[in-house]
């Protein structure tokens, strides 16, 4: 009698044991979606702008995090002067580069003037 309660508490811990890997089963798929949609494309657009930042050059046209338009004049390794109007020039942080403009943006501003 001893011996049937003693083998039916070890099937009971092996159960056990297999319901628990099944409750991170969801929580695995979870990470798994925020990986692929959030973590993932956040990641690769850093790198993407890091690439941005590191290739600037002279004369470039770029617009900041802050919405101003303006030639690149001087590049520093952590700063840049801009030149946004005729003899109006700003020096701003690397990192505040938000983006290259390109010749058909500014082309197609200056016919909408």
């Amino acid at each position: 009698m001893i011996s049937t309660a003693f083998a039916m508490g070890q099937t009971g811990g092996q159960a056990g044991q297999a319901g628990g890997l099944a409750g991170f089963l969801p929580i695995i798929i979870l990470f798994a979606i925020f990986y692929f949609l959030l973590i993932r494309p956040q990641q690769k657009k850093a790198k993407e702008h890091r690439d941005m930042i590191s290739n600037l050059k002279k004369g470039n046209r770029v617009v900041t995090s802050g919405g101003i338009y303006g030639t690149i004049l001087s590049l520093d390794d952590t700063t840049i002067s801009l030149e946004i109007a005729e003899k109006v020039k700003i020096k701003i942080s690397r990192g505040n580069v938000a983006a290259l403009v390109s010749d058909n943006e500014s082309a197609q501003k200056k016919e909408k003037k």
